[in-house]
């Protein structure tokens, strides 16, 4: 099966990558930008969807800063 996961940082967490980005976004004449929030996409194949949950406590995603989704493949 294919699985795709996204992990970004959890709210309140500093995300100097989002904040440089919003800035950015305001430079070029968009406006109306807030709360930008960096984050990564992981696509992998995996045999058993169900552990995909402990993939990502362990190693994945850092648990104490970062939150994850697992989407539909």
């Amino acid at each position: 099966m294919h699985a795709r996961v996204l992990v970004r940082p959890k709210a309140g967490i500093l995300d100097p990558q989002g904040a440089a980005a919003e800035r950015a976004l305001a430079a070029l004449g968009f406006a109306g930008v807030g709360d930008v929030r960096i984050g990564r996409l992981i696509e992998l194949e995996v045999t058993d969807p169900a552990t995909l949950p402990q993939m990502c406590e362990r190693l994945l995603a850092n648990p104490l800063i970062e939150e994850y989704e697992i989407l539909d493949g």
